[in-house]
């Protein structure tokens, strides 16, 4: 599991995959918008059980699941972290322009 804390990171670590750093953060960056759009689509499920027509205010205090839900989500790691660790244990597929162009 990715750590939520702030991690320095060697430039060639980053590299082991793509040989350029710039390359790297691409697919990095790519796969933490995945896992953003996820993590906010299963929230937005979980949170629309709650989901109410009337708005009442003693209702806004008592929702205890959904308070611990949007808290659980907020201690996840973040979603660059976990594409970070991704990318670094080789759990990401990816496939460069330049090398589907070769193989045609």
């Amino acid at each position: 599991m990715a750590k939520s804390e702030l991690v320095t990171r060697d430039l060639p670590e980053l590299t082991q995959g793509t040989d350029n750093v710039y390359q790297s953060v691409v697919v990095i960056s790519k796969r933490a918008r995945q896992i953003s759009s996820k993590l906010k689509e299963e929230l937005n499920s979980k949170l629309a059980e709650f989901a109410t027509t009337v708005d009442n205010l003693e209702e806004v205090f008592e929702n205890r699941e959904q308070i611990e839900i949007s808290k659980f989500y907020e201690r996840m790691p973040k979603p660059t972290n976990l594409a970070v660790e991704e990318f670094l244990e080789n759990k990401i597929h990816f496939t460069r322009i330049e090398d589907q162009e070769k193989e045609l």
